[in-house]
C-alpha cells in the first residue's frame, strides 16, 4: 500500500497538485485495474471475455458509482465478475483513500503528513486532527448500514433465489444502494421493476440511498449532536435542500405522470405514490428504477435532467454538482430578490467566495453536458435529443438511469459517456477543492477601478 501511495504521489507531483491529482489518478488506476479483472474469461458468465471496452465501461461506471452499463450486468458476468463489481462499487463509493487509510491502520502504520493531506481532501474535511478516527467511523458506519440493509433485503431475496444467491443478492444490492451505484443483478436491464409494489424492498433501498447520499459529515453530525439547534450549518443546509428536492421530484412526477399509461397510469394509487417517491429518490444519483424511464413524458424527463445534475451531498457516495452548490445559488437569487446585502441562512452569513465556486462548478458541469448532447446528437441522428440529454445528465450526475438504453449507443457515444462519468465523479470535488485553495492563496496586489455593465 505504501508503494501505491508513492506511485500515486509521484504521478500527482508531475501533474502539479499533490492531493487533488492523487485522488484523480487513484480513481483512474482503480478503473484500469477493475477493467482488467472484468475482461478476464473468469469474470464472464459464458467463459469468454465480455470485451475490453465493455469491461472498461463497466469498471468506470462501478468506480464512479453511476450504474450505466454497456452489457447486462446480471447475465453477462459470472459470480467472480459480480464480486469484482461489488468491490469496485464499495471502493468507488467511499473513495480509495479511505480504504488505503484503513489498510494502513490494520498494518499498524502511521500516515505521513502528505498522506494525511490526501485523505483530508478525499473526505472533504477541513481539519487535520482525528482523520484516522473519522475514517474508521466512516468504515464502521458503512458496514453497519449496509449489513442492516442486506438483512432486510434478504427477507425477499432468499425466498426468491435460495440461500446462496439470495444472501449475495441482498448484500450486493444493499452496497449498490448505499453507494448510490444503481447496479443490479436481476438481468434484462430490469433494475427493480419487478419489486415496484414491494414496500419492504422499496423503503429499504430508499433508506440506503438517502443515508449514502447525505454525506458522512452529516451523518456524524446527526450522531454526535443532541439537538437540532447545535447542528452545523452544513448539516442544516444539506437536510433542508435534500428534503426539498425529494419533495419537488416526488410531487412533479406524481402530478405529470399520474395518467401516463407507460409509467404510473395503470397503477393503483398507493403504487403510484411509492413509485413516484422511488423515482424522486433515484434522481439523487441512486440509479435504480421501478418505472420505465423511456416512457416518461418530455416534461418529466427535462425536470429529471436538472435534478440529476444537482445530485447528492458533498463527501457522500453520490455525485452531481451537490445539493449545497445548488442551495448557495438559490440563496443568491433570494438575496437579490429581497435586496439583501449578504447571503443569510439559518442565522448565519455565507462567504461571497462560495458563490464564485458554486457558479464555476455549475457552469462547468452544464458545459460538459451541453458538449456531450451536441456530440451524441451528431453521432446518433435518429435518437430523440431529450433522451440523449437524459443520458448525458445521468452520466454527469453519476445517476445511472437511461431513457435510450446505453448498450444501443455507438462506440464513440459510449466513449463520451465513459469520460463524462469519470468527470462527474471526480470533477466537482476536484474543482471545488482547487478553487477553494486558489482563492485562499490569492493576494491582490492592486485592484482595477469598478465599472458597470447592463444586466437583463
Amino acid at each position: 500500500m505504501s508503494i501505491l501511495f508513492h506511485f500515486f504521489g509521484k504521478l500527482a507531483r508531475k501533474l502539479g497538485y499533490n492531493a487533488l491529482a492523487t485522488i484523480a489518478v487513484g480513481f483512474a488506476i482503480l478503473i484500469l485495474a477493475g477493467s482488467l479483472l472484468l475482461a478476464l474469461p473468469a469474470a464472464s458468465a459464458t467463459g469468454t471475455s465480455v470485451g475490453g471496452f465493455e469491461a472498461l465501461f463497466t469498471a468506470t461506471s462501478a468506480v464512479c458509482v453511476t450504474g450505466l452499463v454497456a452489457v447486462d450486468t446480471g447475465t453477462a458476468y459470472s459470480r467472480f465478475g459480480h464480486v469484482v463489481l461489488l468491490c469496485l462499487i464499495q471502493i468507488g463509493g467511499l473513495g480509495f483513500m479511505t480504504f488505503a487509510t484503513l489498510i494502513f491502520r490494520l498494518l499498524g502504520k502511521q500516515l505521513t503528513l502528505r498522506e494525511r493531506l490526501v485523505v483530508r481532501e478525499s473526505i472533504n474535511e477541513d481539519r487535520m486532527s482525528g482523520l484516522t478516527q473519522m475514517v474508521q467511523w466512516i468504515a464502521l458506519s458503512t458496514l453497519t448500514i449496509e449489513l442492516t440493509g442486506a438483512a432486510l433485503l434478504s427477507f425477499r431475496m432468499v425466498p426468491e433465489y435460495g440461500w446462496g444467491d439470495g444472501l449475495f443478492y441482498a448484500l450486493f444490492h444493499a452496497v449498490s444502494a448505499f453507494c448510490n451505484a444503481g447496479f443490479d443483478l436481476f438481468g434484462g436491464f430490469s433494475s427493480l421493476t419487478a419489486f415496484r409494489n414491494d414496500v419492504l424492498v422499496n423503503l429499504t433501498v430508499i433508506a440506503l440511498v438517502v443515508l449514502g447520499g447525505m454525506g458522512f459529515a452529516v451523518l456524524y453530525d446527526l450522531r454526535t449532536q443532541r439537538s437540532a439547534a447545535r447542528l452545523r450549518l452544513h448539516t442544516k443546509l444539506v437536510l433542508s435542500t435534500y428534503g426539498a428536492l425529494l419533495l419537488i421530484g416526488f410531487a412533479f412526477t406524481l402530478a405529470v405522470e399520474w395518467r401516463n399509461p407507460a409509467t404510473l397510469g395503470a397503477l393503483p394509487v398507493w403504487e403510484k405514490l411509492l413509485a413516484a417517491l422511488f423515482q424522486s429518490v433515484t434522481l439523487r444519483t441512486a440509479g435504480f428504477n421501478t418505472i420505465d424511464q423511456a416512457g416518461m413524458l418530455p416534461a418529466t424527463k427535462l425536470v429529471n435532467c436538472v435534478l440529476m445534475l444537482i445530485g447528492a451531498a458533498p463527501a457522500s457516495t453520490g455525485g452531481g454538482v451537490k445539493v449545497t452548490t445548488f442551495a448557495v445559488m438559490a440563496l443568491v437569487v433570494r438575496m437579490v430578490a429581497r435586496g439583501d446585502s449578504s447571503i443569510n441562512v439559518f442565522h448565519r452569513r455565507l462567504e461571497r467566495t462560495l458563490v464564485q465556486r458554486a457558479m464555476a462548478i455549475i457552469l462547468i458541469a452544464v458545459s460538459i453536458v451541453f458538449v456531450d448532447v451536441i456530440a451524441l446528437s451528431l453521432l446518433q441522428p435518429g435518437m430523440d435529443i431529450l433522451d440523449l440529454a437524459y443520458e448525458c445528465a445521468s452520466a454527469m450526475g453519476t445517476v445511472g438511469i437511461s431513457a435510450v438504453g446505453t448498450p444501443s449507443l455507438k462506440l464513440a457515444s459510449k466513449l463520451f459517456i465513459l469520460v463524462t462519468m469519470y468527470l462527474g465523479r471526480i470533477g466537482p470535488l476536484t474543482m471545488a477543492l482547487l478553487l477553494a485553495r486558489r482563492q485562499a492563496a490569492a493576494k491582490e496586489i492592486f485592484r482595477y477601478p469598478e465599472d458597470r455593465v447592463m444586466i437583463g
